[in-house]
């Protein structure tokens, strides 16, 4: 830990980034209804490639979410979602709301109002 700078181990998330987002659609295997964009402000990665933190925004739509290998912690800002895990009954998610998705996560992400969320992904 020698080489780290104490500052770089403290890190505030800016909820409105005023840096240029990546932009983005979803995959058209996984677009199950609508037109939503993504947007999303990368603001830390550590250990390598494994963690992310960041801003992600999204625009009314549903989606299939698959979520492979990843562990992924969202809390959200804005908006609301439903999203409804394969076999279960769907859960509405709201600003202030947060919530948990584990790997082998798969199911159904509906964007009923546009979303912002921070999000916090462990790959595996």
């Amino acid at each position: 830990m020698t080489d780290v700078k104490m500052s770089d181990l403290l890190k505030t998330l800016d909820y409105a980034p005023t840096f240029a987002p990546k932009e983005s659609k979803p995959l058209p295997e996984r677009l199950i209804a609508g037109d939503p964009d993504f947007t999303c402000w990368p603001l830390d990665v550590s250990r390598g490639e494994m963690i992310h933190t960041g801003i992600w925004q999204a625009t009314p739509g549903e989606t299939r979410s698959i979520k492979g290998g990843t562990f992924e912690f969202c809390y959200i800002l804005s908006g609301v979602v439903e999203i409804t895990p394969d076999g279960c009954e769907p859960v509405i998610y709201r600003a202030g709301d947060s919530f948990v998705m584990k790997p082998g996560f798969t199911g159904v992400w509906k964007t009923i109002e546009t979303v912002r969320k921070i999000y916090v992904t462990v790959m595996e």
